[in-house]
């Protein structure tokens, strides 16, 4: 449930790039697998991030589909109007793969987009720098994009908190010593916060047609998945809150929208740790999404 994908019943997945750092969650165990070759392609669910931050975390790549484009039977809900299941791989052909296999019959368009809406972010320089470069080298045609984020996370938050009440606080409180503490902590957090998803919902609806709007103009959006490099394992302490907020600022907004989204490493001059690039697209904007990423990967090679 947490971005953070430790894990105190199995152990947490070693992060390959840096065993002292976060894998990223909470599909921790999927980016570890793909990065490590243990997996060509893995699997994970995506309700504000957990697909997109560890490929982030592990340098590789992942792709958060549209809503309701996949099944969820079987899936355990956490916030049913934002779960979502999708691919994670070492290359873009191995998402397509993964798509493949969780839609047959699934097939990308042969080119990829040209004009894409560069957001504005309050990033790391280096890795809103790295995010340029990657745009750049794939020859892309980048204009900017001004978007207000922050009413779309505030009303993520906000839904989430009440969906994730509504769904899981029985469980808490029934099975206590079944749950970590840091879970336990998000649901009493829950609590607190969910009291104004109604609000949250009547603003998302704005919100979201805005972000829509966008897509008459470019065709594809670009941001970096995390505004941050991957924290130390050793730097978990005490309230995580701000934290979790801070990894998932640019992922979960996109949640509330619905859109499918990517994120792949992109090198940053200097540094051995990757940044991650995040292409949005629009309401079931796979197809256009792989083959502009495997541009970008073709361009980067």
């Amino acid at each position: 449930m947490l971005p953070l994908g430790t894990n105190r019943w199995f152990g947490t997945p070693v992060n390959p790039l840096d065993p002292a750092l976060i894998p990223g969650g909470s599909s921790s165990g999927s980016a570890v697998a793909v990065a490590v070759d243990e997996a060509e392609i893995a699997f994970g669910s995506d309700t504000g991030g957990s697909i997109r931050v560890p490929a982030a975390c592990c340098g590789v790549s992942g792709l958060k589909t549209t809503y309701g484009r996949i099944s969820l039977e079987g899936v355990w809900p956490l916030a049913p109007t934002m779960d979502t299941v999708g691919p994670m791989a070492k290359t873009i052909a191995g998402l397509r793969s993964g798509m493949e296999l969780l839609e047959p019959g699934f097939v990308s368009r042969d080119t990829p987009a040209l004009r894409v809406g560069r957001i504005r972010t309050s990033s790391l320089p280096e890795v809103d720098t790295a995010v340029d470069a990657a745009l750049n080298r794939a020859e892309l045609d980048v204009v900017p994009i001004d978007l207000d984020l922050d009413t779309g996370t505030g009303c993520f938050t906000a839904v989430y908190f009440a969906e994730l009440w509504a769904v899981d606080h029985v469980l808490v409180e029934t099975s206590p010593e079944e749950i970590g503490d840091d879970v336990a902590q998000l649901v009493r957090l829950a609590d607190v916060l969910r009291s104004g998803a109604q609000d949250a919902r009547h603003h998302l609806v704005a919100w979201r047609q805005r972000l829509i709007d966008l897509f008459s103009r470019v065709e594809l959006l670009a941001l970096p998945t995390l505004p941050i490099f991957p924290p130390r394992l050793d730097e978990l302490e005490g309230d995580l809150t701000d934290l979790v907020v801070e990894i998932t600022r640019y992922t979960s907004l996109f949640n509330a929208a619905g859109v499918p989204c990517t994120a792949q490493p992109v090198p940053v001059t200097g540094l051995a740790l990757p940044a991650s690039l995040q292409l949005v697209g629009p309401l079931g904007g796979e197809e256009i999404l792989l083959p502009t990423a495997q541009r970008i990967e073709s361009a980067l090679a």
